[in-house]
């Protein structure tokens, strides 16, 4: 039978694992830099292909290998982004037709089997004071396609990302999401290539869990901050519900338009949100009646952070619903992988400790209350300290 000393620093060492874990969480997602995919527009008139970019120049111009990153700071040659960074916006525009001259090596614009080398239009890069931000820039590419041209393919290099390519000015365009390596297809230029309703509905579950595993950092720690309050069922259920709820109603409105706050307003009170439920977990002890309430209005805050995501994107007016429906789908198999995660990791943690003095189940059993007590309280201390640098960081900027 374990001794009160034993305990103790059975405890102890718990607790110092956790805080290394906690605080190396906190040095990765304070200094995040979020890839974000390229957004792209296909429109021909008159016979002349344009295509409007959103895209961050710096990313592409240094090499770095986009494909299946969150975070350029993860990357090799990250030393080569940052410096491109710190340009000025000018010198910047100036380098985009070096970008221009790779993408017609790959080539990016075909028709049938013939590359079309496109030429740069425009680029427009704006002045993001902060350099730890993305800067994502305009850019325009046009060509006059050959005569009799019916249909085009557009090919995304190796380590670009994803592409978000969305066609313009046809009955029942063509939406795809390309991503490295890959190839939109023959495209054709009159329409009709429009998706189906369930190839929309399987196209936007991807887009749905992408925003919350890995790129929606705030998200995570919210539903951790949720897991946190308890080890019982019934109070995650109750709060995991009423966040669904409330955030799947304004993520509908905010994707029709019925509802537009700007994000310098919801960015910062979504940090907020996570502050406040973080502090509460370390003084609560179980669910107050209250709390499905308030998650319930942080969840209305989040889905307003969602409908934001989906206006990058775009959603196909004609499959609007399958769209939706698609990418909240995606997110909640994001949130609750966080969870399953959260779990399976928790306890692992506690079979590590009886198994480090040998604890036999029925101790297990007894300490575990405690256990998750200690992991609470410091993962909701950490989550707290996170959330207010953001709160602070999106206040100012």
């Amino acid at each position: 039978m374990m001794t009160a000393f034993t305990l103790g620093t059975s405890k102890l060492r718990l607790w110092t694992v956790m805080s290394s874990l906690w605080l190396a969480l906190w040095s990765g997602l304070a200094s995040a830099h979020e890839v974000v995919p390229t957004i792209a527009d296909l429109m021909v008139v008159d016979g002349r292909v344009t295509i409007e970019m959103r895209v961050n120049l710096e990313a592409q111009l240094s090499g770095i290998d986009l494909d299946g990153l969150d975070d350029t700071d993860a990357a090799e040659n990250v030393a080569d982004y940052d410096a491109l960074r710190a340009l000025t916006p000018a010198d910047v525009a100036a380098r985009a037709g070096e970008l221009v001259t790779t993408w017609n090596g790959i080539p990016l614009l075909m028709v049938g089997d013939v590359a079309i080398p496109v030429m740069l239009e425009a680029a427009r890069v704006p002045d993001v004071a902060d350099i730890e931000l993305p800067r994502i820039s305009d850019v325009v590419l046009s060509v006059a396609l050959p005569a009799g041209a019916g249909a085009v393919d557009i090919a995304w290099p190796d380590g670009a990302g994803d592409l978000v390519l969305r066609q313009q000015g046809v009955d029942e365009p063509f939406t795809g999401l390309i991503s490295g390596g890959g190839t939109s297809g023959a495209i054709s230029l009159a329409g009709g290539d429009e998706a189906t309703g369930w190839q929309t509905f399987a196209y936007y579950i991807p887009v749905g869990f992408d925003h919350i595993l890995p790129q929606g950092l705030d998200h995570i720690l919210f539903v951790l901050g949720l897991f946190f309050l308890s080890t019982q069922l019934g109070p995650l259920l109750w709060q995991v519900s009423a966040f669904t709820l409330a955030h799947t109603v304004t993520l509908a409105l905010g994707a029709l338009g019925l509802v537009n706050i700007p994000g310098s307003i919801v960015e910062p009170l979504i940090a907020a949100s996570i502050v406040y439920v973080a502090i509460e977990n370390i003084f609560a002890r179980g669910l107050n009646q209250w709390r499905p309430v308030v998650v319930f209005g942080f969840g209305l805050l989040h889905g307003l952070g969602f409908a934001s995501v989906l206006g990058e994107f775009g959603l196909p007016e004609a499959q609007f619903i399958p769209a939706l429906i698609g990418f909240n789908v995606g997110v909640e198999v994001g949130q609750l992988t966080v969870i399953v995660i959260a779990m399976i990791l928790l306890w692992l943690g506690c079979r590590a400790a009886a198994m480090a003095k040998l604890q036999g189940v029925e101790e297990l059993v007894s300490e575990y209350p405690v256990m998750f007590r200690a992991w609470s309280v410091t993962g909701s201390l950490i989550i707290a300290i996170i959330a207010i640098y953001w709160v602070i960081e999106r206040t100012l900027l």
